[in-house]
């Protein structure tokens, strides 16, 4: 991708979202759904220790441009900006991660922010997770991103020592009636913690 103007957003995605030659494809697809664990190892090692890197390196201006709501960016934009944020758990950015998951105005970027919020790992994290479903887990017709946001909450709930997601799961609850009600709820939570796990050693390695 090239910018004759110089638009520093051009120039913002080509680094962090289309990333560097770690992967064939770009760096979103492979934040997608955590793709990146199907990567080969050392393939999977190059991309995490970019990925690491970046969520070091990178601005909180860059980010604030990447996330940009209601203006400048997709989801491919604040989908990667949302697991750089994580990754550094740059937690001053709760708020706008929040607001951005309630809205849930784009498609897949609210993985990004379910991860980011998880890996806060605070009881008002826990809160955010249980608000959205509360929202969205009634809504059937809504293909969002419940399985992430549960996975989340159980997460925590283990962490904390808490039972938020209790009461979504008993029998007749709204997740058994809810869009993911095909999905395991062990599964959710297995997935984010496999995630947050490579999330501690890419940090914990450093540069």
């Amino acid at each position: 991708m090239t910018d004759p103007m110089g638009d520093p957003g051009l120039e913002i995605i080509e680094r962090y979202v289309i990333g560097t030659t770690e992967s064939e494809t770009g760096r979103y697809l492979e934040l997608l759904h955590g793709n990146f664990l199907a990567l080969p190892h050392r393939k999977r090692v190059e991309f995490l220790r970019a990925l690491g890197r970046d969520a070091r390196q990178i601005t909180d201006v860059e980010l604030e441009v990447m996330l940009a709501p209601g203006d400048f960016a997709g989801w491919r934009e604040r989908l990667t900006a949302a697991w750089l944020i994580g990754l550094d758990r740059r937690t001053r950015f709760r708020g706008v991660l929040a607001d951005l998951l309630l809205e849930s105005d784009l498609v897949y970027a609210g993985q990004g922010y379910s991860f980011a919020i998880t890996r806060f790992g605070q009881s008002q994290d826990a809160d955010i997770l249980t608000a959205y479903l509360d929202r969205y887990l009634p809504q059937r017709d809504c293909y969002y991103d419940q399985n992430w946001v549960l996975g989340g909450l159980l997460h925590l709930d283990e962490a904390l020592g808490t039972d938020r997601a209790g009461k979504f799961l008993i029998p007749g609850g709204l997740w058994s009636r809810s869009s993911f009600s095909h999905e395991n709820p062990g599964d959710c939570h297995r997935r984010i913690a496999e995630l947050l796990r490579f999330a501690d050693r890419v940090m914990e390695a450093g540069t």
